[in-house]
Protein backbone atom coordinates (compact mmCIF):
# COMPACT_ATOMS: atom_id res chain seq x y z
CA UNK A 1 0.00 0.00 0.00
CA UNK A 2 2.93 2.52 0.53
CA UNK A 3 3.96 2.44 -2.99
CA UNK A 4 0.37 2.78 -4.42
CA UNK A 5 0.54 6.27 -1.91
CA UNK A 6 4.01 7.52 -3.59
CA UNK A 7 2.97 6.32 -6.89
CA UNK A 8 -0.36 8.49 -6.54
CA UNK A 9 0.61 10.89 -4.20
CA UNK A 10 0.92 14.25 -6.55
CA UNK A 11 -2.93 13.33 -7.34
CA UNK A 12 -3.99 12.93 -3.82
CA UNK A 13 -2.35 16.33 -3.27
CA UNK A 14 -3.78 17.81 -6.28
CA UNK A 15 -7.51 16.72 -5.15
CA UNK A 16 -7.22 18.47 -1.86
CA UNK A 17 -5.54 21.69 -3.54
CA UNK A 18 -9.14 21.76 -5.56
CA UNK A 19 -11.33 21.32 -2.93
CA UNK A 20 -9.47 23.60 -0.66
CA UNK A 21 -10.13 26.20 -3.64
CA UNK A 22 -13.93 26.11 -3.37
CA UNK A 23 -14.90 29.14 -0.05
CA UNK A 24 -16.99 26.42 1.98
CA UNK A 25 -17.34 29.04 4.70
CA UNK A 26 -20.09 28.14 6.75
CA UNK A 27 -21.00 31.30 9.03
CA UNK A 28 -20.90 33.21 6.26
CA UNK A 29 -24.20 33.23 3.76
CA UNK A 30 -22.59 34.76 0.92
CA UNK A 31 -20.63 31.52 0.69
CA UNK A 32 -23.63 28.85 0.34
CA UNK A 33 -23.49 27.63 -2.89
CA UNK A 34 -19.53 27.15 -2.06
CA UNK A 35 -20.41 24.95 0.59
CA UNK A 36 -23.11 23.03 -1.02
CA UNK A 37 -20.30 22.67 -4.03
CA UNK A 38 -17.79 20.99 -1.80
CA UNK A 39 -20.45 18.48 -0.43
CA UNK A 40 -21.10 17.18 -3.78
CA UNK A 41 -17.00 17.45 -4.38
CA UNK A 42 -16.30 15.30 -1.49
CA UNK A 43 -19.65 12.67 -1.94
CA UNK A 44 -18.12 12.63 -5.77
CA UNK A 45 -14.69 11.13 -4.26
CA UNK A 46 -16.44 9.15 -1.71
CA UNK A 47 -17.98 7.53 -5.03
CA UNK A 48 -14.57 7.01 -7.00
CA UNK A 49 -13.10 5.66 -3.55
CA UNK A 50 -15.63 2.85 -3.72
CA UNK A 51 -18.22 4.35 -1.25
CA UNK A 52 -21.46 2.56 -1.35
CA UNK A 53 -25.08 4.67 -0.69
CA UNK A 54 -23.27 7.76 -1.10
CA UNK A 55 -26.13 10.25 -0.27
CA UNK A 56 -25.89 13.73 0.26
CA UNK A 57 -28.69 14.57 2.95
CA UNK A 58 -30.41 17.35 3.42
CA UNK A 59 -30.72 18.99 7.05
CA UNK A 60 -32.16 22.11 8.80
CA UNK A 61 -28.72 24.02 7.30
CA UNK A 62 -25.74 22.66 5.35
CA UNK A 63 -25.97 18.31 3.97
CA UNK A 64 -24.01 15.79 5.58
CA UNK A 65 -22.37 13.66 2.93
CA UNK A 66 -22.93 9.86 4.18
CA UNK A 67 -21.41 6.68 2.44
CA UNK A 68 -20.82 3.19 3.20
CA UNK A 69 -19.14 -0.03 2.42
CA UNK A 70 -20.44 -3.06 3.89
CA UNK A 71 -17.84 -5.81 3.66
CA UNK A 72 -19.41 -8.40 5.96
CA UNK A 73 -22.27 -7.56 8.69
CA UNK A 74 -20.35 -9.60 11.28
CA UNK A 75 -17.57 -7.62 11.51
CA UNK A 76 -16.62 -4.89 13.16
CA UNK A 77 -17.62 -1.27 11.75
CA UNK A 78 -15.42 2.28 11.46
CA UNK A 79 -17.50 5.26 11.65
CA UNK A 80 -15.39 8.06 10.48
CA UNK A 81 -16.48 11.38 11.35
CA UNK A 82 -14.95 14.93 9.41
CA UNK A 83 -15.94 18.50 8.40
CA UNK A 84 -16.15 20.27 4.72
CA UNK A 85 -16.75 23.24 6.28
CA UNK A 86 -14.39 26.36 7.36
CA UNK A 87 -13.29 29.21 9.22
CA UNK A 88 -13.93 32.16 7.65
CA UNK A 89 -10.84 33.64 6.26
CA UNK A 90 -10.69 36.92 7.74
CA UNK A 91 -8.59 39.03 7.56
CA UNK A 92 -7.40 38.94 4.21
CA UNK A 93 -4.75 41.59 4.17
CA UNK A 94 -2.48 39.40 6.96
CA UNK A 95 -2.67 36.69 4.36
CA UNK A 96 0.64 35.84 2.72
CA UNK A 97 -0.88 34.60 -0.65
CA UNK A 98 -4.87 34.08 -0.78
CA UNK A 99 -6.43 31.82 1.41
CA UNK A 100 -8.55 30.21 -1.02
CA UNK A 101 -5.77 30.06 -3.69
CA UNK A 102 -4.11 27.28 -2.12
CA UNK A 103 -0.27 27.03 -2.66
CA UNK A 104 2.71 24.52 -1.69
CA UNK A 105 5.88 26.01 -0.43
CA UNK A 106 8.19 24.63 2.06
CA UNK A 107 6.68 21.43 1.75
CA UNK A 108 3.32 22.47 3.09
CA UNK A 109 0.11 23.23 1.86
CA UNK A 110 -1.05 26.84 2.56
CA UNK A 111 -4.83 27.38 2.09
CA UNK A 112 -7.70 27.78 5.02
CA UNK A 113 -9.04 24.40 5.65
CA UNK A 114 -5.59 22.70 4.65
CA UNK A 115 -5.26 21.41 8.38
CA UNK A 116 -8.73 22.18 10.09
CA UNK A 117 -10.28 20.34 8.41
CA UNK A 118 -10.25 19.07 4.71
CA UNK A 119 -6.82 18.07 4.64
CA UNK A 120 -7.48 15.62 7.81
CA UNK A 121 -10.92 14.68 6.59
CA UNK A 122 -9.44 13.92 3.09
CA UNK A 123 -6.77 11.56 4.20
CA UNK A 124 -9.39 9.22 5.41
CA UNK A 125 -11.00 9.36 2.01
CA UNK A 126 -7.77 8.55 0.11
CA UNK A 127 -6.86 6.30 3.26
CA UNK A 128 -10.35 3.94 1.81
CA UNK A 129 -9.20 4.29 -1.91
CA UNK A 130 -6.24 2.56 -1.22
CA UNK A 131 -7.44 -0.65 1.23
CA UNK A 132 -10.01 -0.95 -1.47
CA UNK A 133 -7.89 -1.19 -4.44
CA UNK A 134 -5.52 -3.12 -2.28
CA UNK A 135 -8.92 -5.47 -1.31
CA UNK A 136 -7.47 -4.63 1.90
CA UNK A 137 -10.65 -3.32 3.78
CA UNK A 138 -10.32 -5.46 6.77
CA UNK A 139 -13.93 -4.44 8.17
CA UNK A 140 -16.72 -2.12 7.37
CA UNK A 141 -16.41 1.43 7.42
CA UNK A 142 -19.39 4.11 7.28
CA UNK A 143 -18.23 8.00 6.05
CA UNK A 144 -20.18 11.08 8.10
CA UNK A 145 -19.28 14.18 6.80
CA UNK A 146 -21.10 17.16 7.83
CA UNK A 147 -20.97 21.24 7.01
CA UNK A 148 -21.57 23.14 9.85
CA UNK A 149 -18.56 22.23 12.58
CA UNK A 150 -17.44 25.40 12.32
CA UNK A 151 -20.79 26.92 13.45
CA UNK A 152 -21.65 24.81 16.10
CA UNK A 153 -22.86 21.29 14.67
CA UNK A 154 -26.46 22.34 15.09
CA UNK A 155 -27.99 20.34 12.61
CA UNK A 156 -25.63 17.09 13.50
CA UNK A 157 -27.52 16.24 16.89
CA UNK A 158 -30.85 15.78 14.62
CA UNK A 159 -29.31 13.87 12.20
CA UNK A 160 -27.85 11.56 14.63
CA UNK A 161 -30.89 11.09 16.63
CA UNK A 162 -33.03 10.04 13.34
CA UNK A 163 -30.17 7.90 11.84
CA UNK A 164 -29.19 5.74 15.08
CA UNK A 165 -29.35 2.30 13.16
CA UNK A 166 -27.82 3.66 9.97
CA UNK A 167 -24.91 4.73 12.01
CA UNK A 168 -24.23 2.31 14.37
CA UNK A 169 -20.56 1.50 14.66
CA UNK A 170 -18.15 -0.21 16.88
CA UNK A 171 -15.98 3.03 16.99
CA UNK A 172 -15.84 6.35 15.94
CA UNK A 173 -12.89 7.63 14.09
CA UNK A 174 -11.71 11.56 13.79
CA UNK A 175 -8.81 13.14 12.42
CA UNK A 176 -9.31 16.89 13.71
CA UNK A 177 -6.88 17.18 15.93
CA UNK A 178 -3.04 17.44 15.95
CA UNK A 179 -0.04 15.71 17.06
CA UNK A 180 3.03 17.58 19.51
CA UNK A 181 5.82 17.23 16.61
CA UNK A 182 6.48 15.17 13.52
CA UNK A 183 8.78 12.88 15.59
CA UNK A 184 6.65 12.74 18.58
CA UNK A 185 3.30 11.35 17.48
CA UNK A 186 0.34 11.72 20.07
CA UNK A 187 -3.50 10.77 20.44
CA UNK A 188 -5.72 13.22 21.63
CA UNK A 189 -7.47 11.22 24.83
CA UNK A 190 -9.40 14.74 25.80
CA UNK A 191 -11.28 17.29 24.95
CA UNK A 192 -12.21 20.93 26.47
CA UNK A 193 -15.96 21.67 26.21
CA UNK A 194 -17.20 25.05 24.99
CA UNK A 195 -20.06 28.44 25.84
CA UNK A 196 -19.73 30.71 23.32
CA UNK A 197 -22.03 33.95 23.89
CA UNK A 198 -22.10 37.15 22.09
CA UNK A 199 -22.53 40.25 24.61
CA UNK A 200 -24.32 43.68 23.51
CA UNK A 201 -23.95 46.88 25.86
CA UNK A 202 -26.20 49.86 24.96
CA UNK A 203 -26.23 53.47 26.16
CA UNK A 204 -27.88 56.03 25.09
CA UNK A 205 -29.79 56.14 21.87
CA UNK A 206 -28.07 57.13 18.71
CA UNK A 207 -24.43 57.41 18.65
CA UNK A 208 -23.56 61.03 20.21
CA UNK A 209 -21.21 63.86 19.73
CA UNK A 210 -18.07 63.29 22.25
CA UNK A 211 -17.89 67.03 22.95
CA UNK A 212 -21.53 67.85 23.88
CA UNK A 213 -21.91 64.84 25.65
CA UNK A 214 -18.96 63.21 26.53
CA UNK A 215 -18.42 62.79 30.66
CA UNK A 216 -22.06 63.43 31.02
CA UNK A 217 -23.14 59.89 29.65
CA UNK A 218 -21.78 56.52 29.67
CA UNK A 219 -19.76 55.21 26.80
CA UNK A 220 -20.67 51.95 26.07
CA UNK A 221 -17.24 51.17 25.07
CA UNK A 222 -15.71 52.36 27.66
CA UNK A 223 -17.85 50.24 30.23
CA UNK A 224 -17.65 47.11 27.91
CA UNK A 225 -14.19 47.18 28.66
CA UNK A 226 -14.11 47.88 32.22
CA UNK A 227 -16.72 44.86 32.58
CA UNK A 228 -14.43 42.83 30.53
CA UNK A 229 -11.36 43.25 32.18
CA UNK A 230 -13.25 42.69 35.48
CA UNK A 231 -13.61 38.97 34.59
CA UNK A 232 -9.95 37.74 35.58
CA UNK A 233 -8.27 38.79 38.94
CA UNK A 234 -4.42 39.19 39.25
CA UNK A 235 -3.77 35.91 39.91
CA UNK A 236 -6.02 35.28 36.02
CA UNK A 237 -8.34 33.68 37.54
CA UNK A 238 -12.00 33.70 35.88
CA UNK A 239 -14.16 36.04 38.47
CA UNK A 240 -17.49 34.82 37.68
CA UNK A 241 -19.31 33.14 40.73
CA UNK A 242 -19.30 29.50 40.72
CA UNK A 243 -17.55 29.44 37.90
CA UNK A 244 -15.01 26.22 38.90
CA UNK A 245 -17.60 24.68 41.47
CA UNK A 246 -17.19 21.56 39.34
CA UNK A 247 -13.72 21.76 37.77
CA UNK A 248 -12.50 18.47 38.34
CA UNK A 249 -8.90 18.93 39.93
CA UNK A 250 -6.10 16.37 38.36
CA UNK A 251 -4.73 14.84 40.92
CA UNK A 252 -0.83 15.40 41.17
CA UNK A 253 0.45 12.12 39.70
CA UNK A 254 -1.70 12.76 36.62
CA UNK A 255 -0.05 16.03 36.65
CA UNK A 256 3.48 14.27 36.19
CA UNK A 257 2.17 12.07 33.62
CA UNK A 258 1.29 14.63 31.81
CA UNK A 259 4.44 16.72 32.34
CA UNK A 260 6.19 13.81 30.34
CA UNK A 261 5.23 15.50 27.18
CA UNK A 262 8.14 16.87 25.44
CA UNK A 263 7.61 20.37 25.30
CA UNK A 264 9.88 23.58 25.22
CA UNK A 265 8.96 26.93 26.39
CA UNK A 266 11.49 28.83 25.19
CA UNK A 267 10.29 27.55 21.51
CA UNK A 268 7.06 28.41 22.15
CA UNK A 269 7.70 31.59 22.83
CA UNK A 270 9.52 31.86 19.77
CA UNK A 271 7.08 30.80 17.44
CA UNK A 272 4.32 33.31 19.16
CA UNK A 273 7.05 36.27 18.69
CA UNK A 274 6.21 36.29 23.14
CA UNK A 275 8.15 37.53 25.56
CA UNK A 276 6.73 35.88 28.38
CA UNK A 277 3.45 33.54 28.55
CA UNK A 278 0.23 34.46 30.32
CA UNK A 279 -2.38 32.06 32.19
CA UNK A 280 -4.14 31.15 35.53
CA UNK A 281 -1.41 31.55 38.30
CA UNK A 282 -0.54 27.90 39.87
CA UNK A 283 -0.32 25.93 36.56
CA UNK A 284 2.06 25.58 33.48
CA UNK A 285 1.14 25.80 30.05
CA UNK A 286 0.26 22.70 28.74
CA UNK A 287 -1.93 22.85 31.65
CA UNK A 288 -3.40 26.24 31.12
CA UNK A 289 -4.45 25.36 27.69
CA UNK A 290 -5.94 21.51 28.13
CA UNK A 291 -7.18 20.92 31.89
CA UNK A 292 -7.87 24.13 32.75
CA UNK A 293 -11.26 26.40 31.74
CA UNK A 294 -10.84 29.72 30.36
CA UNK A 295 -12.43 33.08 29.33
CA UNK A 296 -11.47 34.86 26.33
CA UNK A 297 -12.83 37.82 24.16
CA UNK A 298 -12.84 36.78 21.24
CA UNK A 299 -13.63 40.29 19.02
CA UNK A 300 -14.86 43.62 20.15
CA UNK A 301 -15.98 46.51 18.26
CA UNK A 302 -18.21 49.69 18.26
CA UNK A 303 -18.21 53.09 17.52
CA UNK A 304 -16.27 54.72 14.74
CA UNK A 305 -13.64 52.41 12.99
CA UNK A 306 -12.82 53.75 9.57
CA UNK A 307 -10.48 56.71 8.29
CA UNK A 308 -9.70 59.52 10.27
CA UNK A 309 -11.43 60.47 13.04
CA UNK A 310 -14.99 60.53 13.65
CA UNK A 311 -15.64 62.10 17.31
CA UNK A 312 -18.63 60.18 18.73
CA UNK A 313 -20.00 58.01 22.06
CA UNK A 314 -21.60 54.92 20.39
CA UNK A 315 -24.46 54.02 20.85
CA UNK A 316 -23.41 50.25 21.65
CA UNK A 317 -20.55 48.29 22.02
CA UNK A 318 -20.21 44.52 21.41
CA UNK A 319 -17.98 41.74 22.17
CA UNK A 320 -17.54 37.98 21.19
CA UNK A 321 -16.27 35.98 24.69
CA UNK A 322 -15.93 32.21 24.31
CA UNK A 323 -15.44 29.54 27.70
CA UNK A 324 -13.33 26.63 27.34
CA UNK A 325 -14.70 24.12 29.69
CA UNK A 326 -12.86 20.98 31.35
CA UNK A 327 -14.69 17.79 32.50
CA UNK A 328 -17.82 18.53 34.94
CA UNK A 329 -18.51 21.66 33.52
CA UNK A 330 -21.60 22.40 31.58
CA UNK A 331 -21.81 24.19 28.70
CA UNK A 332 -25.59 25.30 29.89
CA UNK A 333 -24.65 26.16 33.57
CA UNK A 334 -21.56 28.02 32.50
CA UNK A 335 -23.59 30.13 30.09
CA UNK A 336 -26.22 30.96 33.05
CA UNK A 337 -24.14 32.17 35.60
CA UNK A 338 -21.85 34.15 32.79
CA UNK A 339 -24.94 35.39 32.06
CA UNK A 340 -26.37 36.47 35.53
CA UNK A 341 -22.81 37.83 36.69
CA UNK A 342 -22.56 40.42 33.26
CA UNK A 343 -26.03 42.12 33.80
CA UNK A 344 -25.03 41.74 38.05
CA UNK A 345 -21.59 43.66 37.39
CA UNK A 346 -23.39 46.16 34.77
CA UNK A 347 -23.89 49.90 36.13
CA UNK A 348 -27.38 50.99 35.64
CA UNK A 349 -26.10 53.82 33.17
CA UNK A 350 -26.37 50.91 30.34
CA UNK A 351 -28.32 48.01 29.07
CA UNK A 352 -26.48 44.24 28.63
CA UNK A 353 -27.95 41.96 25.99
CA UNK A 354 -25.92 38.60 26.70
CA UNK A 355 -26.71 35.95 23.21
CA UNK A 356 -25.88 32.68 23.70
CA UNK A 357 -24.80 30.79 20.53
CA UNK A 358 -23.08 27.02 20.47
CA UNK A 359 -21.52 25.15 22.88
CA UNK A 360 -20.26 21.52 23.74
CA UNK A 361 -19.71 19.24 26.90
CA UNK A 362 -16.05 18.41 27.26
CA UNK A 363 -14.88 14.56 27.19
CA UNK A 364 -11.94 12.32 28.07
CA UNK A 365 -11.73 9.70 25.91
CA UNK A 366 -10.76 5.95 27.09
CA UNK A 367 -6.62 4.71 26.65
CA UNK A 368 -7.46 1.16 27.61
CA UNK A 369 -9.69 0.27 24.67
CA UNK A 370 -9.38 -1.13 21.77
CA UNK A 371 -9.79 1.39 19.55
CA UNK A 372 -6.98 3.47 21.50
CA UNK A 373 -4.67 0.22 21.45
CA UNK A 374 -5.05 -0.14 17.23
CA UNK A 375 -4.58 3.98 17.12
CA UNK A 376 -1.32 4.01 18.83
CA UNK A 377 0.18 0.65 17.16
CA UNK A 378 -0.81 2.04 14.12
CA UNK A 379 1.16 5.52 15.01
CA UNK A 380 4.13 3.37 16.17
CA UNK A 381 3.71 1.43 12.99
CA UNK A 382 4.36 4.38 10.58
CA UNK A 383 6.39 7.04 12.69
CA UNK A 384 8.57 4.32 14.72
CA UNK A 385 7.66 5.38 17.85
CA UNK A 386 4.93 4.97 20.52
CA UNK A 387 2.23 8.17 20.49
CA UNK A 388 2.25 10.18 23.57
CA UNK A 389 -1.50 10.00 24.86
CA UNK A 390 -2.62 14.43 25.45
CA UNK A 391 -5.43 16.24 26.07
CA UNK A 392 -6.03 19.23 23.52
CA UNK A 393 -6.90 22.46 24.22
CA UNK A 394 -9.55 22.56 21.81
CA UNK A 395 -13.41 21.47 21.59
CA UNK A 396 -15.16 18.92 19.50
CA UNK A 397 -18.58 18.82 20.85
CA UNK A 398 -20.26 16.41 18.72
CA UNK A 399 -17.86 13.79 21.07
CA UNK A 400 -19.80 14.19 23.57
CA UNK A 401 -23.13 13.64 21.78
CA UNK A 402 -21.89 10.61 19.93
CA UNK A 403 -21.20 8.93 23.28
CA UNK A 404 -24.28 9.73 24.96
CA UNK A 405 -26.45 9.73 21.40
CA UNK A 406 -24.74 6.70 19.77
CA UNK A 407 -22.87 4.96 22.43
CA UNK A 408 -20.03 4.81 20.84
CA UNK A 409 -16.76 6.47 21.97
CA UNK A 410 -14.09 8.24 19.78
CA UNK A 411 -10.50 7.70 18.67
CA UNK A 412 -8.66 11.29 17.93
CA UNK A 413 -6.29 10.53 15.54
CA UNK A 414 -5.12 13.50 14.73
CA UNK A 415 -2.06 14.68 12.51
CA UNK A 416 -2.20 18.35 12.24
CA UNK A 417 0.45 20.87 14.25
CA UNK A 418 0.51 23.67 16.05
CA UNK A 419 2.61 25.58 13.43
CA UNK A 420 -0.63 24.26 10.99
CA UNK A 421 -1.94 27.82 12.27
CA UNK A 422 -5.44 26.55 11.87
CA UNK A 423 -8.45 29.83 12.38
CA UNK A 424 -5.55 32.19 11.64
CA UNK A 425 -4.46 33.54 8.51
CA UNK A 426 -1.81 31.11 6.54
CA UNK A 427 -3.30 28.07 7.98
CA UNK A 428 -1.22 24.90 6.63
CA UNK A 429 -1.30 21.53 6.38
CA UNK A 430 2.41 19.54 5.92
CA UNK A 431 2.49 17.29 2.82
CA UNK A 432 4.13 14.53 5.10
CA UNK A 433 1.33 14.92 7.10
CA UNK A 434 -1.27 14.12 5.03
CA UNK A 435 0.55 11.75 3.60
CA UNK A 436 1.62 10.31 7.11
CA UNK A 437 -1.61 9.82 7.88
CA UNK A 438 -3.06 8.28 4.21
CA UNK A 439 -0.31 5.48 5.14
CA UNK A 440 -1.50 4.95 9.51
CA UNK A 441 -4.91 5.16 8.66
CA UNK A 442 -5.47 1.55 7.18
CA UNK A 443 -3.18 0.26 9.98
CA UNK A 444 -5.79 1.63 12.67
CA UNK A 445 -8.66 -0.54 10.35
CA UNK A 446 -6.05 -3.45 10.02
CA UNK A 447 -5.21 -3.37 14.14
CA UNK A 448 -8.78 -2.78 15.24
CA UNK A 449 -10.32 -5.66 12.58
CA UNK A 450 -7.63 -8.17 14.56
CA UNK A 451 -7.90 -7.03 18.48
CA UNK A 452 -11.71 -7.52 17.77
CA UNK A 453 -11.71 -10.72 16.65
CA UNK A 454 -10.06 -11.61 20.09
CA UNK A 455 -12.27 -9.94 22.22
Amino acid sequence: MKNYISENQDRFIQELLDMLRIPSVSADPKFKNDVLRTADFVAGKLTEAGADKVEICVTGGYPIVYGEKIVDPQLPTVLVYGHYDVQPADPYELWDSPPFEPVVKHEKIYARGASDDKGQMYMHVKAFEVMMQHNALPCNVKFMIEGEEEVGSDNLGTFVKENKDRLQADVILISDTGMLANDVPSITTGLRGLSYVEVEVTGPNRDLHSGMYGGAVANPINILCRMIASLHDEHNRITIPGFYDNVVELSKEEREEMARAPFDLEKYKKALDLQEVHGEEGYVTMERTSIRPTLDVNGIWGGYTGEGAKTVIPSKAFAKISMRLVPNQSPEEITEKFTQHFERIAPKSVKVLVKPHHGGEPVVTPTNSIAYQAAAMAYEETFGIKPVPVRSGGSIPIVAMFKSELGIDSVLMGFGLDADAIHSPNESFGIFNFLKGIETIPLFFRNFAEMSKKR
